[in-house]
């Protein structure tokens, strides 16, 4: 249960580190497993604790964060929790409203359309006053989990999040962010700056909270060929994984595992290789030894399911997470879906995936 907040201080201790291991590259009995989305709408008693608030009130609500993180983790063995929060609160800390719209998903009131708005985002930003509702959801949850699991921490990354910042929501072609960059670089840069330096500071905050890894969701890499990305986007991954770890030394925190998902960035496997991350998050477009091969041996991988293999009947997604680890081999390596669970997904296939991943790499490890 989510009650009472306590300090971030004595965290329960860890039962379970096998997700942190494999992060780490250290060897496993088994291959861990977690979903991105597993906090989702796929469960129904998500869709029961939401129902009656507002979307971003909830990521606002730390009690309501925790239950939600913990939720799936009372049905499924996965090994690590995530925290339920949105990647577009960063946004919001800059000064943007965002509202959650009912079909239509995240979508801005004012975004950005000239190079003059910048001047309405805040320039300084006090991430434990804007941001600290998250920080509090992360102490929380992490002695709700009793030390069952291991507690992942996350922010989108800058280019992703300025693509929302201009498009004012989703879209296909990410044409009027594009535009920006190929029309405005120097705003662009300033504008991915402001952000990467609010996101240092948050991922340092959550770790002083109590999250035990990172993950940066670089949703919207595939918009960008390997010249944009190489401009707009890998230097300020590659600083945000430098930055939060001499500044986590600094102040005497954990150096936590940190896991870059870039989707669609097949093109930067190489690069992302050595962007200063322990772990390189894949989507379901390349296959495992391609990856491999390109990553090297010295970081772990995570990945690389299609989400919607989750259709499938159960013995077939077993068929297919044994192929996946036979792919990728059983050690530094994390399964996980290539993408995020989808709202229509049948939860006891999503036990399948879970248990399958547990059962095969256990069998792999032991012959």
């Amino acid at each position: 249960t989510c009650s009472l907040l306590r300090s971030p201080k004595g965290f329960p201790k860890l039962k379970n580190d096998t997700f942190l291991r494999a992060a780490r590259g250290e060897k496993t009995e088994h291959t861990p497993v977690w979903c991105m989305r597993q906090a989702g709408r796929y469960l129904p008693e998500f869709r029961e604790t939401r129902a009656s608030q507002d979307f971003f009130a909830t990521c606002r609500s730390p009690k309501l964060c925790c239950e939600l993180t913990l939720q799936p983790l009372r049905r499924f063995p996965l090994d690590a929790a995530i925290i339920f929060s949105d990647i577009l609160v960063v946004p919001q800390a800059l000064g943007m409203e965002v509202v959650m719209v009912p079909g239509k998903g995240p979508t801005f009131t004012e975004p950005l359309k000239e190079v003059e708005d910048l001047l309405k985002l805040r320039q300084k930003v006090d991430v434990t006053a804007e941001l600290g509702y998250v920080f509090q959801a992360i102490t929380l949850t992490r002695h709700s989990l009793e030390g069952k699991v291991p507690l992942i921490g996350f922010s989108g990354a800058p280019w992703t999040l300025m693509s929302y910042m201009i498009e004012g929501g989703g879209s296909t072609t990410m044409a009027k962010a594009k535009s920006w960059l190929y029309r405005h670089p120097e705003a662009s840069h300033r504008l991915l700056r402001l952000l990467a330096d609010v996101i240092i500071d948050y991922l340092v905050g959550q770790v002083a909270a109590g999250a035990q890894a990172l993950q940066l969701f670089e949703s919207h890499a595939g918009h960008l060929g390997p010249e944009l990305f190489q401009d707009f986007a890998l230097p300020y991954i590659r600083d945000i994984a430098q930055a939060v770890k001499s500044k986590l030394k600094e102040v005497a925190l954990p150096l936590v595992p940190m896991i870059i998902f870039a989707k669609d960035a097949h093109y930067a496997l190489r690069d992302l290789a050595h962007a200063g991350y322990e772990v390189v998050g894949l989507d379901w477009t390349i296959r495992p030894q391609e990856a491999r091969a390109q990553i090297g041996k010295d970081v772990t991988l995570q990945g690389n399911l299609d989400p919607c293999a989750l259709y499938a009947p159960k013995e077939k997604i077993g068929e297919l997470v044994k192929k996946m680890l036979e792919s990728f081999g059983t050690q530094r390596y994390i399964a996980n879906l290539g993408h995020g669970l989808y709202p229509d997904m049948n939860p006891e296939h999503v036990g399948a995936f879970v248990e399958a991943v547990h059962a095969h790499s256990r069998h792999i490890n032991k012959h």
